[in-house]
């Protein structure tokens, strides 16, 4: 099997070394290209069209969240992962909105960063609990924008795999903490996509987040 190529992109050198370094830890990896900036992500993004991108949010020429969008232009179910320092819920909603599938905290990614990576690369998002935390707590006291987004739109079975995809379990976590079959997860999920009308487990995830479908 190839190893899965990741591009990495972050204006201090001290985090490019230690994401190299890390990469390079797993001989299922491989390091294909590195950014310093945002347009620079962009243009190595579209001609090496990494199975990953590792953005860092506040970069120059062009920041993290403007390279994701122009990136998914080019390249629609491209898998970008979003590095950053700040954890306010409004960056991490921008994040959400700009088109990332996982959003890491610099200070986590010695236990967080692997499991994100793993996570994209099945096809899952991937959220630190403190993240969805914030996100989940930011929404509180928001309207609800209809019926439909009531809590109570979703069964008790429907509500277990929703929280679990918000806070960025990967359908085996998910499937291990359950108590069932991987195969029943990807089922439950895929009903849950059909259910509210999404395309993608991203897009199912920030429809949780922004009506309030899960409680921290």
């Amino acid at each position: 099997m190839c190893p899965a190529r990741i591009l990495v992109a972050d204006d201090h050198e001290v985090v490019r070394h230690g994401l190299r370094s890390l990469i390079h830890e797993h001989p299922e990896w491989e390091l294909v290209a590195e950014a310093t900036n945002g347009r620079e992500a962009v243009a190595k993004a579209s001609e090496m069209k990494p199975d990953i991108t590792i953005l860092d949010i506040g970069m120059p020429s062009l920041n993290g969240l403007d390279a994701t969008k122009q990136i998914l232009k080019i390249d629609r179910h491209a898998k970008i992962l979003i590095l950053t320092m700040h954890d306010s819920e409004h960056i991490i909603e921008n994040a959400l909105s700009a088109g990332a599938r996982g959003y890491v905290l610099k200070g986590d990614v010695g236990t967080n960063l692997v499991r994100a990576v793993h996570a994209l690369l099945n096809g899952q998002t991937f959220f630190t609990q403190k993240a969805a935390r914030l996100i989940l707590n930011g929404f509180k006291g928001k309207g609800r924008t209809s019926a439909e987004c009531d809590s109570g739109s979703l069964t008790p079975p429907e509500r277990e795999i929703m929280q679990l995809m918000v806070e960025g379990k990967t359908i085996k976590e998910a499937a291990a903490l359950l108590r069932l079959s991987t195969s029943v997860i990807q089922t439950r999920r895929k009903r849950l996509m059909c259910k509210f009308n999404c395309h993608g487990g991203n897009e199912l995830v920030r429809y949780a987040i922004r009506n309030r479908l899960v409680s921290a």
